[in-house]
């Protein structure tokens, strides 16, 4: 594929004439998001539809640009990364004309096909419709979901092919590693990466260019570059949707953090539970080979870099750098102690720099626009954009993105449209809460709906960005419920290593068992919060560190829902069914009387063929007059 006679600039150059060229003679593209969750509903079959529809209009449809022997094609039927709009999946977007469809399934195609490609009209029960304004959005622009984002590294997740390496090169691929391979030194790659500002994703937020640094000027040749794809947070998928939708931008910020530690080996690790990311890598990896940006000599810059994929067994832990590594050694994923760290001493005793997927996509950005254009967006100590994954009780669900210093308030009532109530209709009620950071984070407030998302300004009311999770909690939900998910999650994760965290988080759970089910005293919460001290302060590695963190947030800001709970034995949601005592519904009630012959403690009352009622104060919540009711008329979990 490339020659010694080229030079680098030629060689991208050629890629990204041949993508031109070919790309450039179709006259019609017609993407269809096939990130997990489209093919999940459907995406796959609706393309199928496409194909074969067109084909029996007579037109020449291709499902993947020819280059080596390049054959005409009326319409490009192609493929593209999650565009983030999850809930309205699958969707197709119609170009030149920029019309977006939502919801597509195949037995919609006829008409796309008829309307659109043929008529030159849009198909208006499958566009978006803005719920506030009652108006349908004809394409990406038109979406406030769209809108208000400021999309840098999901840019190209929505629109390129992920398994076309020209098309990435031709939207600028690869001239960043090209930079930093043949007109820069480590030391100045290094030194760029931590002007730019790039924190860490992962969680933490340690400054990029420091730790490549530190791993830099460590003696010995053998240095090693790892990507974490280890992405288990619940209800997180930002690292997956960019491994899904555009892998050759992690390849080429692995081969550049090589390049800039002096690193001749590199691992991905993904977790298993993401086949089509894995299988998409592997696809990028050969093509990266073929094309001379992986391999021996990369680009004529005399540079060595192979990398492997491998793929973990699901343990949350292995996000924890220490147990990543000896995962990828063939041990059981458990931390270690630090120092040394990592960039000490890493995988097989080597210096070793771990960057997460989100951290390294943001590499050739930097080294293609330089880090000045990187610092323009965001705040002053947390440059750039960073994903999340916006979810729970809001009218729009998905992936977004964001620049650092962005507020609450933009992203949950201006993205993601306002709350909604459990039926899923917008509310004009505020959110109760929102959890940042998954099991590792904490809850955010009312009084923090301006409060700028970013590295120190959550760090300063206990919370942090974590892996990106936006989890939106509407006035109904049980804080006490939400902590005791978050810690059943932690407690099944914790690998057992260290006694605080083993035993810690089993203890917490089963406290938080006893408050829900109402077996709780005085003393609980005491406890509770002292155990959550201790393990935050005791534990080994960052999940037992961070574990206690939905508990002592949820404590902090709702404590006169905890005593409820512990005090009043009553759940002021009426989430927790042995908190809640059952309703009897009036116009369903019949008055048959069957419910006061059953209930043991006499506490229903009513006239015969009347609506009856409970007394709150002599129920026991056995549930006994719930299964006597023939007519549905007697409810349970209902506040009262």
């Amino acid at each position: 594929m490339t020659t010694t006679a080229k030079t680098p600039t030629e060689i991208l150059a050629d890629a990204e004439a041949a993508h031109r060229a070919v790309a450039g003679a179709v006259e019609r593209r017609i993407i269809i998001c096939a990130g997990t969750g489209c093919v999940a509903g459907g995406a796959l079959a609706v393309r199928d539809a496409f194909a074969a529809k067109l084909d029996t209009l007579g037109l020449r449809v291709t499902i993947a640009l020819e280059y080596e022997s390049p054959a005409a094609a009326d319409v490009y039927l192609s493929k593209s990364g999650c565009q983030g709009f999850c809930q309205m999946g699958p969707l197709v977007t119609i170009e030149p004309e920029g019309v977006l469809y939502t919801k597509v399934q195949a037995e919609d195609v006829a008409e796309i096909v008829q309307t659109t490609l043929m008529g030159g009209d849009v198909v208006e029960r499958l566009l978006y419709v803005d719920p506030r304004k009652r108006e349908h959005c004809r394409s990406k622009d038109d979406i406030p979901f769209y809108q208000r984002q400021e999309r840098t590294a999901l840019k190209e997740c929505g629109s390129l092919d992920p398994e076309d390496i020209r098309e990435y090169i031709a939207l600028g691929g690869y001239h960043g590693a090209r930079r930093a391979l043949c007109e820069m030194t480590p030391e100045e790659i290094c030194a760029e990466v931590l002007r730019s500002g790039l924190r860490g994703r992962g969680g933490g937020g340690f400054p990029t260019g420091r730790k490549w640094e530190l791993t830099r000027v460590q003696p010995g040749h053998e240095k090693y570059v790892i990507c974490n794809g280890d992405e288990g947070d619940p209800g997180a998928f930002m690292d997956r949707s960019l491994m899904e939708g555009n892998p050759h931008a992690v390849i080429e910020g692995m081969l550049i953090a090589a390049r800039a530690v002096g690193a001749r080996t590199g691992y991905v690790y993904v977790r298993m539970e993401y086949p089509l990311a894995v299988k998409r890598l592997r696809r990028a990896v050969d093509d990266a080979h073929r094309f001379g940006v992986l391999g021996a000599d990369i680009l004529g810059s005399g540079f060595d870099f192979e990398l492997k994929i491998m793929e973990g067994a699901g343990a949350f832990v292995c996000g924890e750098e220490t147990a990543l590594i000896a995962s990828v050694e063939g041990k059981r994923g458990m931390p270690m102690p630090k120092p040394p760290f990592p960039a000490q001493s890493g995988l097989r005793g080597k210096p070793t720099v771990i960057n997460n997927v989100e951290t390294l996509a943001a590499i050739p950005l930097i080294l293609r626009t330089g880090a000045e254009a990187y610092r323009a967006r965001g705040t002053a100590n947390s440059p750039g954009t960073k994903t999340f994954a916006l979810t729970g009780h809001v009218a729009n669900t998905g992936l977004i993105e964001v620049p650092f210093g962005a507020t609450l308030n933009e992203i949950v009532y201006e993205i993601g449209g306002g709350v909604t109530d459990n039926a899923g209709r917008i509310t004009d009620r505020p959110f109760k809460a929102v959890q940042i950071g998954g099991p590792s984070g904490g809850c955010l407030v009312g009084e923090h709906a301006d409060l700028p998302l970013d590295f120190d300004s959550l760090g300063s009311v206990g919370a942090m960005v974590g892996s990106g999770g936006l989890v939106v909690m509407n006035d109904t939900t049980c804080m006490v419920s939400v902590a005791r998910f978050f810690m059943q999650f932690a407690q099944n994760e914790s690998c057992g290593k260290c006694v605080l965290c083993r035993e810690g988080t089993r203890q917490m759970l089963a406290l938080l068992d006893e408050i829900i089910a109402g077996d709780a005293d005085e003393t609980t919460l005491t406890v509770l919060e002292q155990t959550a001290q201790a393990v935050k302060t005791g534990s080994l590695c960052g999940l037992g560190k961070t574990a206690p963190n939905p508990v002592l947030s949820t404590l902090h800001y709702f404590k006169e829902e905890y005593e409820a709970h512990v005090f009043d034995k009553r759940c002021p949601v009426g989430a927790c069914k042995a908190l809640t005592p059952p309703v009897i519904l009036a116009e369903k009630c019949i008055g048959c009387g069957l419910c006061v012959r059953k209930c043991p403690v006499k506490a229903i009352a009513g006239e015969k063929k009347q609506p009856h009622v409970i007394d709150h104060q002599t129920c026991v919540k056995c549930g006994v007059c719930l299964d006597a009711c023939k007519f549905g008329a007697i409810v349970q979990g209902v506040a009262v």
